[in-house]
């Protein structure tokens, strides 16, 4: 799918975000005890907090129900968290209302069946490379970096680039 990429981004002001196999890489280490461990890549996390710190609106949408989820999320200060939506839509369309947005001003970012409903109402359908072929085929852009290995990152600098936000965050590190 042909899109004008940057042109898509510079509209965006919510990025959604899926969990397992996005801020993760999809892999579910359960110990033992039956805990449930989840890696997390630190500068996905760092990029979230660009975004943040700019003005855009960051959510999570995801199927699952986990402390791990809720620990990181709480720990990157993302106010939106809706966790257990086996039907994403009803999440994304509270949070139209609540942020006052068109759909065409929010971005996903999904791996799996369940992404799809999502990607065919945002302004801006991303997939990670280790995305199901099926949700590739909906999304309007797929990233180098691959879920839970900076894929997140790779979107945070992208929208902050195409809404010339990414200067002021550059003239912080670079003296």
């Amino acid at each position: 799918m042909q899109v004008d990429l940057m042109a898509k981004a510079k509209q965006i002001k919510l990025l959604i975000l899926d969990v397992d196999g996005v801020m993760s890489d999809g892999r579910i280490i359960v110990t033992d005890s039956g805990d449930e461990i989840k890696a997390f890549h630190v500068q996905d996390g760092l990029g979230i907090q660009f975004l943040l710190e700019s003005g855009l609106q960051v959510a999570v949408i995801t199927g699952r129900d986990t402390p791990s989820v809720t620990a990181r999320i709480k720990k990157l200060k993302i106010p939106f968290l809706y966790q257990g939506q086996l039907n994403k839509i009803q999440a994304f369309e509270e949070l139209l209302a609540k942020l006052h947005l068109k759909p065409e001003q929010t971005a996903h970012i999904g791996d799996d069946l369940p992404d799809i409903a999502l990607f065919k109402r945002v302004g801006l359908a991303i997939a990670v490379p280790n995305a199901v072929p099926l949700a590739k085929e909906y999304a309007h852009w797929v990233t180098e970096a691959s879920g839970g290995l900076g894929a997140i990152r790779e979107v945070c600098d992208l929208l902050l680039k195409a809404q010339d936000l990414w200067p002021a965050i550059e003239k912080r590190f670079i003296c």
